[in-house]
């Protein structure tokens, strides 16, 4: 993340933003048994520090289901409240991404639809999901037994290349836009317009996910973000070489810039064991550090998953396999939901800062880009 002060000037008030336990020797206690079972150790942990979730396909996946009831539970798909709460989710980042093939008018209008979808998904199951936008509105939901939900990543594609659309996007409650497959954020790197998106999302509180993205891209993002951003389905290329995955130089200047690469529970991107997505685990934590590396389930998005890890109940297995390794309790409560909240939390103070300098851009692509 680019210095902020480079820029931005806050005043006190806003500088004054609370500590992760992990910044402050002293303020946190385990909360396990050492010498336990590690899968009884995992589900204590867990129960303390939820997973917040960095994907979720269900939007999509719903759409194509004539009925459901994910409170009692619903075969049909890898998510539903049971399985979270077995799972030890507090917290998920529901996909709007779209099929391929939808740009302009048609992604807008498909984005406002799955929009629509996730709102009354949630209002219909009020006793497992609330909607959130803020890391103290997930702590909320968490602490009233609610999976929060946070919406987003979307396509760049749904705003149809205006400033206005995604502010009417984050007037909706968008938290994520994943910069890629447009012609201002492509395998050429960001634009002038592709800059000024950028510099709007900082402005509003929209996190930049660039799984997908190109190198150039992500490497301008890296420079130009005053937020940290996000990877919300990237694992370590060095030990499996899919394009999403990140090389380790790119893993250290994601380290460096304070982002998140959250690790995609897939078998295609990290392997077909729990032990190989605790080796991504492993590298991405060793290569960019404990307070960048999240968990990314991956589930209901049509990929297939390692043994162990089939659907949203599976986190204490992975957390047990970590335990085995050697990790932390501290490091595993940044994993699971530490990380995430620092993110949310940095995105805010910057999109406060930010708007006290900058009125809302109404720069077009056309005259950036010719």
């Amino acid at each position: 993340m680019a210095d902020l002060q480079d820029e931005l000037q806050p005043p006190a008030e806003l500088g004054e933003l609370p500590q992760l336990f992990g910044a402050v020797p002293g303020l946190y206690t385990p909360v396990s048994d050492p010498d336990g079972e590690p899968l009884e150790r995992a589900r204590a942990i867990l129960a303390a520090h939820p997973v917040a979730d960095g994907y979720s396909g269900l939007p999509w996946a719903l759409r194509h289901l004539p009925w459901f009831d994910l409170e009692l539970g619903e075969s049909a798909v890898d998510t539903d409240v049971p399985r979270l709460r077995e799972g030890h989710v507090g917290a998920l980042l529901w996909s709007l991404h779209l099929p391929e093939g939808l740009d302009g008018d048609r992604a807008v209008g498909a984005t406002l639809e799955q929009l629509d979808l996730v709102k009354t998904v949630v209002r219909n199951h009020p006793e497992g999901l609330r909607l959130a936008r803020t890391a103290g509105e997930t702590t909320d939901a968490h602490n009233c037994g609610r999976a929060a939900v946070l919406l987003g990543p979307a396509g760049a594609a749904a705003l149809g290349d205006s400033l206005g659309i995604l502010r009417s996007l984050h007037a909706l409650g968008l938290r994520a836009l994943t910069l890629s497959g447009v012609s201002w954020a492509s395998e050429a790197g960001l634009t002038r317009f592709g800059e000024e998106v950028l510099r709007e999302m900082n402005r509003l509180g929209v996190l930049a996910d660039l799984s997908g993205a190109s190198e150039a891209t992500i490497r301008r993002v890296l420079a130009v973000s005053k937020a940290p951003v996000l990877f919300t389905r990237s694992a370590a290329r060095a030990l499996r070489p899919h394009p999403a995955n990140l090389p380790d130089d790119l893993l250290a200047e994601v380290g460096a810039a304070k982002g998140l690469c959250m690790v995609p529970l897939t078998a295609e991107q990290t392997g077909p064991t729990v032990r190989d997505v605790a080796d991504h685990l492993d590298r991405v934590r060793a290569v960019a550090g404990a307070e960048c590396v999240g968990l990314s389930g991956t589930y209901d998005a049509g990929t297939a998953h390692p043994q162990e890890l089939g659907d949203a109940s599976c986190y204490p297995h992975l957390v047990a396999e970590l335990l085995r390794r050697g990790w932390e309790e501290i490091d595993l409560a940044l994993l699971t939901w530490g990380n995430v909240q620092r993110v949310l939390r940095e995105s805010d103070f910057t999109a406060r800062a930010a708007q006290q300098r900058r009125e809302p851009s109404t720069a077009r692509i056309a005259e950036l880009d010719g």
